[in-house]
């Protein structure tokens, strides 16, 4: 079964148009979450705060829940999904520059599908999931 991403789930755009797109937005708080760039299957949760992009990294367990990548010795919060984890830091002093005020949606729908496994017999489907257009 696919989950519905919520709007401010832009896929694959680049760090320097996440920066363009908040730019535009121009309000403190304002956010977006992308697929990351560097790590496969990982996204970032991107804030905007006094004309500067905070970047944090977001990750889907094995379980399907999601979590921030925290400093050491923070204890991990995990959230069922991605629209509780931006209800959770909507709220003010939960970790983040700042908290999430200003959403900035994309214009397409999105869904996440499960993935087909690798040729690892150890690995499962849990583990895998696509992002792909509606």
């Amino acid at each position: 079964m696919a989950e519905a991403l919520p709007l401010c789930y832009h896929g694959a755009i680049s760090k320097n148009e996440c920066e363009e797109l908040l730019g535009k937005k121009n309000k403190d708080g304002a956010y977006l979450i992308r697929a990351s760039e560097t790590i496969q299957g990982a996204m970032c949760l991107c804030v905007y705060k006094k004309k500067v992009v905070n970047t944090y990294r977001l990750f889907q367990t094995c379980t399907g829940q999601y979590t921030l990548l925290t400093a050491e010795g923070v204890q991990e919060t995990f959230f069922k999904t991605l629209d509780d984890l931006i209800r959770h830091y909507k709220r003010k002093n939960q970790g983040l520059v700042m908290h999430l005020r200003h959403s900035v949606k994309r214009k397409t729908a999105l869904l996440i599908q499960p993935r087909r496994p690798p040729e690892d017999p150890d690995v499962t489907d849990s583990e895998y999931v696509d992002v792909l257009p509606e």
